[in-house]
Order: structure tokens, then C-alpha cells, then sequence
């Protein structure tokens, strides 16, 4: 297993975020992006099974984990916005982006509008929309209600429909942990975004090489949004796990780093687009 550092990058008008820096500096540089209420910890799995082939950077996003609580900024494009920041500060100059969940909006966002930095898309158990799904309205209903902290049995139940099993019980509680950290207000913000953007929109215009990877036993995305985001994305490819759920790189996360170092090594090859 590779070794993970932490440092800060700033973002925005300074705000400081945390990450996670792991693998070997020679590999291909790949950036994770968690989703709504998580932090870079939701990619400690993968972080410490890269191959030499591969350099992982993942942060936490504004409002998430110890990254800094803005007031506001929480629509897609703010946090799209700091994901270009964040490859500006660490210094990367084109990379892999790897979004997990709601983090791929943003990730696609930043593969649609700057192609020069971004060498490939993997998309993870992320929603082609989520206008569609009465179970995010009703999410974000309960959210509403609450003040300054979402309590704790709100987030066990939504971590124990996001995922199958075997999952670590640590990794359970710690990724608990990071929820509750998240203010109320920075939920509400988050999911008020998600549904009030033009989420096909942010498919338009993506070039570079995607792989879509979902689990067929998610209970938030149906296959239908992945159909939708392939065929939105020319060229776009599909791995399904079969018994996986929605956060798939939590369940096989040996699997989740095989299939994104095959990815980066195909888009590597002479002649692949």
C-alpha cells in the first residue's frame, strides 16, 4: 500500500482546503472528486492501492470536512471553480478527473469547458440529472428542517442505502464522521444547486475520453442515467459491477484502481482519442 501525505492547496479568494497526496511522482496524475457531504476520505480506499503507475490527489471541497466554510459558493460551477483553482495551486498541469457521485457534475463541468487540463473523465455511480428523482426532493426537504448540524441517524440511514456490504465498518463510521461535520446550511446550499442546475447541460461539449463506472444495485441512479450520460458523451464507455451500490469504490475498490490505471494507460496509447 502507498503512502498517504496531507497538505493544503487555496482555492478561491484563499480559501484553504486540505488533500490527500499519494503514489509515485512519476505516474499519471489523477484527481478524485468526492460528492455532497463527503471529503477526501471517501477516496482513502483507492489512495492506498495505486500502482506505480499512478499519483492520486484528493481534496476536500469548500464546506466539506476541515476545508474552509465559506458563506456561499455552493452551486456546481463554485465548486468547478475551485477544482480548477486546486489543479492551479498544486501545480498539475493536465490530469485524470475521477468524480464520485454528485462530484461529478463538477468534474464534468471542468472536462467540458477546460479540455487542455483534463487527460480523461472516469465517472463514478455519478446521475446523468437528478430533477427526476423524487427521492433527492425528498432529501432535501429533510435537510430544510434542520439548523445547525444534520444529525447523525439521518446520515447512518442514507450511508446504509448507499451502500451493499462489505464495507468496512470504519470506513463506515469514519465517512459518518466526515458527514456530520458538513453545517446544515452548506447541505442545503449543495442539494439546492444540484437541483436547480441544468444537470444535461454539463454533459455537452465533453471531448475527452470518459468511463462510466456503476454499480447495478445503486438505489439512488438508475442504468437509465447512465444510458443518458453515454449517450450524451460520444465515445463514452460503461462498467457495471454487478451487487455493487452507489459509492461502488468503497465496495471494490481493488477493482475501482485496476479499471482507472487500465483507463489512463489506454488514453496514454498513440492513436486512442
Amino acid at each position: 500500500m502507498t503512502v498517504i501525505s496531507m497538505k493544503s492547496a487555496r482555492v478561491g479568494d484563499g480559501l484553504v482546503v486540505p488533500y490527500a497526496e499519494a503514489g509515485y511522482p512519476d505516474g499519471t496524475p489523477v484527481v478524485f472528486v468526492h460528492g455532497l457531504a463527503d471529503s477526501w476520505w471517501s477516496f482513502e480506499p483507492l489512495l492506498r492501492r495505486l500502482p506505480a503507475s499512478l499519483h492520486g490527489y484528493a481534496f476536500s471541497q469548500r464546506g466539506h470536512g476541515d476545508a474552509g466554510r465559506p458563506e456561499d459558493g455552493y452551486a456546481p460551477e463554485d465548486f468547478a471553480a475551485d477544482l480548477v483553482a486546486f489543479l492551479d495551486d498544486v501545480g498539475i498541469g493536465r490530469t485524470l478527473l475521477v468524480g464520485s457521485s454528485s462530484g461529478g457534475v463538477q468534474a464534468r463541468i471542468v472536462a467540458g469547458s477546460h479540455p487542455d487540463r483534463i487527460s480523461g473523465l472516469v465517472l463514478t455511480g455519478v446521475p446523468a440529472t437528478l430533477a427526476d428523482k423524487p427521492a433527492m426532493a425528498g432529501i432535501q426537504q429533510a435537510v430544510a428542517g434542520f439548523s445547525d448540524t444534520v444529525p447523525r441517524p439521518f446520515v447512518e440511514d442514507l450511508m446504509a442505502e448507499a451502500v451493499t456490504g462489505g464495507v468496512a465498518r470504519g470506513l463506515i463510521e469514519t465517512m459518518i464522521d466526515e458527514s456530520v461535520k458538513v453545517p446544515a446550511r452548506v447541505w442545503q446550499e449543495t442539494l439546492r444547486g444540484l437541483l436547480e442546475a441544468d444537470l444535461p447541460a454539463t454533459l455537452t461539449g465533453i471531448l475527452v475520453p470518459t468511463l462510466l463506472i456503476w454499480g447495478d444495485r445503486d438505489a439512488f441512479l438508475p442504468r437509465g442515467d447512465q444510458q443518458a450520460i453515454l449517450d450524451a458523451i460520444h465515445g463514452a464507455s460503461l462498467l457495471v459491477y454487478e451487487g455493487a451500490g452507489h459509492v461502488v469504490h468503497w465496495e471494490q475498490p481493488e477493482r475501482v484502481v485496476a479499471d482507472i490505471a487500465d483507463f489512463a494507460a489506454r488514453i496514454s496509447s498513440p492513436g486512442t482519442r
